[in-house]
């Protein structure tokens, strides 16, 4: 216990999206079940005040069949199947709508919640479900005992509703053996309107409060370790090592590419001595000069050793080299910035070179 608890008080981080989006891909989601039945009653009183009166109408000749004329009615083995099925589907279309209305407000009551959300994995068979200690545990953990005196509360509280509600209608109550089946119908449905509305107004406070109590119970229960945010960060970010080395592998490579460039590029220009770029330009197939390699210092001066080694002209202009190197990628064209003075230095070097 005292381990939990050092848990549990390092958990000081606020859940991340990725853990928040891993658990609801779990099902693990704040759900208030007070929300869910507070919507289930109001699908009831819907139910009740909008279908029962039709319903009834739509029953009563069905119903006085069978009362008026029962000793007429053929009782053979066919004839009850037949009938039977005939009233279960008469009975079916009548309660469709209102069951219908009723599965809708259901379903909305976790719709509203969390969203759209299938999860496979909760509706998979699990040991654990089934397993009688697991069940046992639960059964006395701290949380069921809340739960069952949130329920014993719950039904005084609807007790107590009920009591104010029927308690003033005992005397019209006693009196439905005298009314008509409709006239009970409808002090029936009255009751039962007055008795739900009550308690949906009343029971609106507590489905409120528990649905906030649920999401922050929830996020106190997502939150994580200063380790764990650091870990999950990691794997977002890779492991720093194997980043290190990948960036390796692509500088060498880029330094391999830019000594096999040099010695074809068409000018080097330089700072001189602490910045080199090396650029390669074709009047015929180039809008605009590459550049194909560029470094400082080291770099710098195997960029110009190896110019000198394949005879690449080389340029002293210390602004515009170490504006080309500030401003332009390994292959990628010089921006149309720079195209005065880029053109001014390889109109020099064809000059040199007599191809123009």
């Amino acid at each position: 216990m005292a381990d939990e608890d050092a848990d549990e008080s390092q958990k000081t981080e606020d859940p991340t999206g990725k853990r928040l989006g891993k658990a609801r891909e779990e099902g693990n989601v704040p759900m208030s079940q007070e929300v869910r039945l507070w919507l289930g009653l109001l699908g009831i009183l819907l139910m009740v005040g909008m279908f029962a009166t039709p319903i009834a109408k739509d029953l009563t000749p069905m119903l006085r069949r069978f009362l008026e004329a029962g000793w007429a009615m053929d009782t053979g083995e066919e004839a009850l199947r037949i009938m039977a099925i005939e009233l279960g589907l008469q009975v079916a279309i009548i309660m469709a709508l209102p069951f219908g209305v009723l599965a809708f407000v259901g379903i909305m009551g976790t719709i509203t919640q969390i969203g759209w959300l299938v999860t496979p994995k909760r509706i998979m068979p699990s040991f654990n479900k089934i397993n009688p200690l697991a069940g046992a545990k639960r059964l006395f953990a701290p949380a069921m005992l809340i739960e069952f005196l949130k329920s014993l509360l719950k039904m005084i509280f609807v007790g107590w509703i009920a009591w104010v509600i029927i308690v003033p209608k005992i005397d019209t109550l006693t009196q439905m053996p005298d009314l008509t089946p409709l006239q009970v119908m409808a002090l029936i449905q009255d009751t039962i309107v007055r008795l739900l509305f009550w308690i949906l107004l009343a029971y609106a406070v507590v489905a409120a409060g528990d649905l906030l109590y649920q999401r922050f119970s929830y996020k106190k229960r997502m939150r994580m370790t200063k380790q764990q945010v650091k870990e999950e960060k990691k794997d977002e970010d890779g492991d720093p090592a194997i980043k290190s080395k990948q960036r390796s592998i692509r500088m060498r490579r880029a330094y391999q590419r830019m000594l096999t460039a040099v010695p074809k590029s068409t000018v080097v220009i330089t700072n001189p001595t602490h910045y080199a770029v090396a650029l390669h330009y074709d009047m015929e197939t180039m809008n605009a000069p590459l550049l194909v390699a560029k470094g400082v210092d080291f770099m710098a001066q195997r960029i110009r050793d190896l110019a000198t080694e394949n005879d690449v002209p080389i340029i002293e202009n210390p602004p515009l080299a170490r504006a080309l190197y500030a401003s332009v990628e390994l292959e990628q064209p010089v921006p149309q910035e720079h195209y005065k003075a880029v053109a001014e230095v390889i109109g020099y070097v064809f000059k040199l070179k007599k191809k123009i």
